[in-house]
């Protein structure tokens, strides 16, 4: 079994990738393996390179991980998430995990496993002198990945070519089902019904990106489909601009240098304000959009806004914030005050209250009326257009009645603090 790989990039404007550097394994008994990582001669001699991001300086030597990590954020924030890996073990195994089940392989099988079309600027390769990408001769359609990715939800057997298809569109991240694909030299994000689902998660999250985008926040562009009976979402990737380059990207979990299995009660929207301060471009702007994504988080009940449902894009000095990507409501009661994985104020409130919101205005950069503008903007677009959007989302009777009020526009969100 392979001890390192190769980490390539798409450096900015280049449509080809350079070898970066080496990330090494480094096993322990005592606890999961660590992995540090090395620039290579040629890269750090190229007038164009750039460090990976600030974790990893443009340095000589071997660079262990920061106090707290295992590995570099930006090479964590490459290989696949749950769903990926899940795929990956039925391929590499042949066995049929449940999503409750922990993963059996080790980051570098994950790394070198999985397909080259990943999140960002960066891939893995076993060789440091020819890249060679990780594609599929066979072309699937929508349909047969929402069947592959449903056969292995269930355990069941999948065709080797169907498997192959599957595998190597399988290294975005994210729990739920989803497939990297390319449709007429567009990259797209195809997101799958789960076969868990007790309530029709693809048309919500169609939904709630489309009201994202009513109230004038920067969203990936969505497209609802229906296909062999099944809703797909096309999700538009902006890490791809569609003329063969890749655009640098890391997750607001690598931003603030926090271990994923510490992130809930380690991570707030505060210390990636002060992160945004310091190191973004733009900064009051993206404040300012920062909070209108919080609010609306609120507005819809979108409890799985964590650290790496947020991003930014890298040019190897700054930082600027992403458009806004996987907001879906989330199931409730009415009159009943939900939490979100990371804190709203600075003393460590996390309530789903918009009064919440407004209470940690000056964090960023705003005084509490024009947070409450905000809100105020929020709430009447989300009350008038409502009808208008989950019409365009085909949603049901039954489904609307199931969001609003309770997902969406919750009256407990109005609660005082």
């Amino acid at each position: 079994m392979a001890d390192h790989a190769y980490v390539w990039i798409w450096l900015p404007n280049k449509t080809e990738p350079v070898v970066a550097g080496r990330v090494q394994q480094h096993p322990s008994s005592a606890r999961q393996a660590s992995y540090s990582f090395i620039y290579g001669r040629s890269y750090l001699a190229n007038p164009d390179a750039l460090p990976l991001f600030t974790e990893l300086p443009l340095s000589s030597g071997e660079q262990l991980p920061t106090p707290g990590l295992d590995i570099a954020g930006v090479l964590l924030d490459a290989t696949p998430d749950s769903w990926g890996r899940r795929v990956v073990n039925e391929q590499v195994l042949s066995s049929h995990t449940s999503q409750s089940e922990p993963a059996e392989l080790d980051l570098l099988t994950y790394m070198l496993r999985s397909g080259s079309n990943r999140i960002g600027a960066l891939d893995f390769q076993p060789s440091a002198t020819e890249y060679i990408e990780r594609g599929s001769d066979h072309q699937p359609t929508v349909g047969e990945l929402m069947d592959a990715a449903e056969l292995i939800e269930r355990g069941e057997v999948i065709s080797p070519g169907l498997a192959d298809a599957l595998f190597l569109a399988s290294s975005v991240g994210g729990a739920r089902p989803k497939a990297a694909l390319v449709n007429e030299r567009k990259s797209l994000i195809a997101k799958f019904p789960s076969s868990t689902d007790q309530y029709p998660m693809v048309k919500y999250e169609a939904l709630a990106m489309d009201l994202a985008r009513r109230v004038g926040i920067r969203t990936a562009g969505t497209e609802l489909l229906h296909t062999a009976g099944r809703d797909v979402l096309l999700v538009e990737r902006f890490d791809r601009p569609g003329d063969g380059t890749r655009r640098m990207q890391v997750s607001a979990l690598t931003v603030l240098g926090v271990n994923p299995d510490t992130a809930r009660s380690a991570t707030s929207y505060p210390a990636l304000a002060d992160k945004i301060r310091s190191s973004f471009t733009d900064s009051k702007a993206t404040l300012r959009e920062l909070f209108e994504r919080i609010v609306f988080n609120v507005i819809i009940r979108n409890t799985d806004d964590h650290a790496r449902n947020t991003a930014a894009f890298w040019d190897g000095t700054a930082l600027t914030l992403t458009p806004a990507y996987d907001i879906t409501p989330s199931h409730g009661r009415r009159d009943s005050v939900a939490s979100h994985p990371m804190a709203i104020t600075a003393d460590g409130d996390n309530r789903s209250l918009l009064a919440v919101c407004i209470s940690a205005a000056a964090v960023f950069q705003l005084s509490e009326p024009e947070a409450q503008a905000i809100v105020d903007h929020q709430v009447e677009i989300v009350q008038t257009q409502w009808r208008d959007a989950a019409d365009k989302a085909q949603l049901t009777a039954r489904e609307r009645d199931a969001l609003w009020e309770k997902s969406i526009l919750n009256p407990a969100i109005f609660w005082d603090k």
